[in-house]
């Protein structure tokens, strides 16, 4: 559309049937916003910015290419680490690049996490919460882990995304991605040291494991809202 409106089109109705994506529900909006004065000077900035874009797009091409040539070496644990709900081959690379496919230099995951500053800590005492900052370590590191975490928190019907809002619940969104990360770095460090893949626990994993916690929960909830719940079993 806008390669369109540089090249000097200005009919509503042209331009709109150039839209894709969530645009295509907002054709009318959009015709009304496409009525206007589009004149050389905003033709001539539209086209220096696509130029940019189209540089920039090929940057990115080209840098990828480099990247993926530089981690064949790293092939199949990206592609072991890609398992993770949330977790993308983008995102396993930057991973690896920061801690390596060699977790011998480890001694175990908890250093491993240590040395990354992922260690959620929990600074309590005689009942009350203090500071529990947790430091800066590797930002580069620490920003693809937050990351994972954050689209991770997003999935559905996964072990990760149970934990998460489980977590959130209690502590907040910040501190259950944080701990979120934190278990995501660990997972990592086993399936590179055991050359494994991820293995779903499920997304009721935390409710299958203490059912009547669970149960016990769910009920407080109903009840105060206003009613009286009584617990029969279901006919198998």
């Amino acid at each position: 559309m806008l390669k369109a409106i540089s090249s000097g089109q200005d009919d509503p109705d042209t331009l709109v049937s150039l839209a894709k994506g969530r645009l295509q529900s907002k054709r009318v909006e959009l015709k009304q916003a496409l009525r206007g004065l589009t004149g050389p000077h905003q033709r001539l900035l539209i086209q220096s910015l696509l130029r940019q874009l189209d540089f920039l797009a090929n940057e990115v091409t080209s840098l990828d290419r480099e990247i993926a040539d530089r981690m064949v070496s790293c092939e199949e644990a990206i592609n072991r680490i890609d398992t993770i709900p949330g977790v993308g081959r983008r995102t396993a690379e930057e991973l690896l690049a920061e801690i390596g496919p060699d977790m011998s230099h480890f001694p175990n995951a908890a250093h491993l996490a240590s040395w990354a500053r992922i260690c959620p800590g929990n600074n309590e005492s005689a009942g009350k919460r203090k500071s529990s900052h947790i430091g800066q370590g590797n930002r580069w590191l620490r920003s693809a882990l937050v990351e994972a975490a954050r689209a991770t928190a997003h999935t559905k019907n996964n072990y990760l995304s149970a934990q998460y809002h489980r977590l959130a619940a209690r502590r907040g969104s910040n501190r259950a991605t944080i701990a979120l990360a934190h278990t995501i770095l660990v997972i990592i460090y086993y399936m590179l040291v055991r050359g494994t893949s991820f293995h779903e626990l499920g997304g009721n994993y935390f409710d299958d494991r203490n059912e009547q916690a669970a149960i016990k929960r769910a009920v407080k909830r109903i009840e105060q809202l206003g009613y009286k719940v009584t617990l029969e079993l279901a006919a198998s």
